[in-house]
């Protein structure tokens, strides 16, 4: 009886010692793998080539939500791969022309003109908000999907410029009575480009707190919309990528995009590093990341994630493969888990950038499999 007292004890005192070691066994492997080897657009166009999307190493599309299909889901699905769904959220184009309400307002009173290609949309007008909760609700229901990525999750402007557009927004009357009621700040009489002017002068800290929130609310709804019809589904956000400072603080003070109150809803950041777009240099890519995985304390194992969507794209200009290699893996920089690519047409058509995608896919992978 004593011998196996004996065997026993000796053995919980190993089982104790090597259970600690397990977990940093773990914790080791997840810290150097990735979970997500993405492409963004209709994977068409590998397929038209012959492509195996599994065979080049992705594990994850994300198309746009009026390009998906049963078909496409059901090839993706066959091929192990997951389906991430874009939606543009406050993009008003095609919308704001037959509804005229939703028109954003700047603050001289005029309805706002197009910010390069982007035609923003008020985001409190009650319809236009009924019509983006529909749109999700109805996609949702067709659709088995693994997440959706919110697109276009700003008020009116363009980040996506070397001089970005940054108007005042938006000072319609459901704007500024909202204000006016969630503030308990009562705006003087007048004309709309005098109240824009009282605001921005008196109020502004105020204005700039308030424009977030209803930022913050469209998530938190749409989280909501996912939690009830498809609650295993990710929440995603397409976003611009400057840090607190760049341009006076236009991300939170122009886009109203606050990330204390945006990580209460996402659970999976996904900035919009466009080096050439944005007339960076490719590091820069890297360098965002750090920044990013930082100023939010992401850790990988944990929400929210960060997985960045890098440039393939020729425009402007020409990304070379030896580019498109670094930002790919600059992407991956620091805590972050995944990566994706813009846009799977621009590597699909050209044989030197699927080749750079598939070696850093296919090298990412077998690590995860060691």
């Amino acid at each position: 009886m004593n011998s196996i007292i004996k065997f026993c004890s000796r053995y919980i005192l190993l089982y104790a010692t090597l259970w600690p070691l397990l977990f940093i066994s773990c914790d080791q492997k997840s810290a150097e793998t990735s979970e997500i080897r993405g492409v963004y657009g209709n994977p068409k166009p590998f397929w038209d080539k012959g492509f195996n999307l599994n065979k080049l190493g992705v594990n994850a599309i994300f198309v746009h939500s009026g390009s998906i299909n049963h078909d496409m889901i059901n090839r993706a699905r066959s091929e192990g791969v997951m389906v991430y769904a874009e939606f543009a959220t406050l993009n008003g184009k095609n919308y704001v022309e037959t509804h005229p309400e939703a028109w954003a307002i700047n603050e001289k009173g005029e309805k706002v003109q197009a910010a390069s290609w982007f035609m923003g949309v008020c985001p409190t007008e009650p319809g236009f908000r009924q019509y983006r909760f529909s749109q999700l609700r109805n996609l949702l229901l067709e659709y088995e999907l693994d997440g959706v990525w919110m697109d276009y999750v700003h008020w009116h402007a363009q980040f996506e410029e070397p001089e970005p557009i940054l108007p005042e927004t938006c000072f319609c009357n459901h704007c500024l009575d909202g204000f006016s009621k969630d503030s308990g700040i009562e705006i003087p009489d007048g004309m709309t480009s005098e109240k824009a002017s009282w605001i921005l002068n008196n109020h502004d800290e105020s204005w700039r707190n308030w424009r977030c929130k209803v930022i913050y609310d469209w998530t938190y709804e749409i989280k909501s919309i996912i939690n009830e019809i498809r609650p295993k589904a990710l929440l995603g956000l397409y976003h611009c990528p400057w840090d607190d400072q760049e341009f006076n603080g236009a991300r939170r003070r122009i886009l109203g995009l606050d990330y204390n109150l945006l990580k209460e809803t996402i659970d999976v950041f996904s900035p919009m590093v466009y080096h050439g777009r944005m007339g960076r240099e490719p590091d820069w890519v890297k360098e965002n990341i750090q920044w990013f995985s930082n100023r939010l304390n992401i850790k990988k194992g944990s929400y929210p994630k960060v997985w960045p969507i890098v440039q393939a794209y020729n425009n402007p200009g020409v990304i070379s493969n030896e580019e498109f290699e670094i930002v790919l893996k600059g992407g991956l920089a620091d805590e972050s888990s995944g990566v994706m690519m813009f846009t799977t047409s621009a590597v699909a058509e050209d044989k030197g950038k699927t080749k750079v995608m598939k070696k850093v896919y296919t090298n990412l992978l077998e690590k995860s499999d060691n």
